[in-house]
Formats: C-alpha cells, structure tokens, sequence
C-alpha cells in the first residue's frame, strides 16, 4: 500500500507488531496463532482520531528460519488490517523484514537495513508517505523497537504491559499538552 499523490502531511505512529498490536507468542505467521492485544482497536481508532498515520513495523524471522513464508506474513497483515477495520481501526500500511542473520532459507539468512534496530522499514515509509518526523513516533516493546526510531528522528514509547489502549491515551495527552 502506498500513499496516494493527494495525500497529508501528518505525524505518524509506528507500532512494532508482536507484544503491541498483538500478544508476543514467538513465530506468529498465521492467523489461527494471532492472539490480540487487549484494546488494539481502541489504541489505534484512538490514534486515527487524532490525526496520525498507523504503521506496522516488524521483525519477521520466522520466514528466515523456515517458519512460515512471506505470503504468510502478507496474507495475515491483510487479514490483520481487515479485521481492525471492522472495529473502525485503520492501519495505514506495514512493512516488515523477514531476514535474518541465524535463517535457514536461503536468501533470507542475512543481516539487512530493515531489521530492526536498524531503521530501514521507517526510512521507506517516510520515502512512501507525506509524514511529519518531528511530530510521530514509535510504540514499541524491545529496545530495538526504540532504537530504529531513534537512528530514524522519531522518539519512542517502551510498551510493557497489556493496556494498549491507556498507553496510547497516555502518549497522545503529553503530546497534546507538550
């Protein structure tokens, strides 16, 4: 997916996938794996309202590790954005990196610059869509998550709990009144 010509300039949140968008559960590529984070729709419904493009960003090395395939990951961010949908969430566009350096399948068994902590999948984003740097940022669960915002200009939030939705309100009232 990709912006259209007409498109606004507008800040963005960048939301890692597993242990945000949905619960950690290691190698999920299927749907019938998925477990929702409780509040996810609330979250990003909340972060459309305010004004904000949503982006999944996500490490997906179960393609590398022979775990699942790249449709796979296609097929349930399809399905994944669908589904939010229907809760009035909307989830501008994902990217992911199914790379990965201990992979198995050739042609993915590398390091490369969309893995995080590199910043690769934010930088093609930004080249695709009209984003406000200074005014995004990024929700993440690893350190990693952080640190490609970081090396993109984006600050970030460590997501460690289960309330999505209270963190997301939380940021977006500081960001409000900052």
């Amino acid at each position: 997916m990709m912006a259209d010509s007409g498109a606004t300039s507008k800040p963005a949140a960048f939301l890692d996938r597993d242990g945000v968008i949905n619960l950690d559960d290691a190698y999920v590529g299927t749907r019938d794996r998925l477990r929702w984070m409780p509040g996810v729709a609330d979250a990003i419904r909340k972060l459309n309202e305010a004004g904000y493009y949503v982006f999944v960003f996500t490490n997906q090395s179960g393609v590398a590790r022979g775990f699942f395939s790249e449709d796979d990951v296609r097929a349930l961010h399809n399905w994944m954005r669908d589904e939010l949908a229907r809760d009035g969430a909307r989830i501008d566009d994902f990217r992911y990196c199914p790379h990965h350096p201990d992979g198995t399948v050739t042609g993915y068994d590398h390091e490369c610059g969309w893995r995080k902590p590199q910043p690769g999948m934010i930088f093609d984003l930004m080249k695709h869509w009209p984003i406000e740097r200074d005014r995004s940022f990024v929700i993440g669960d690893k350190q990693r998550d952080l640190d490609a915002g970081t090396a993109a200009g984006i600050k970030g939030y460590l997501f460690s709990g289960t309330d999505i939705s209270g963190f997301v309100e939380n940021i977006l009232s500081k960001r409000v009144n900052a």
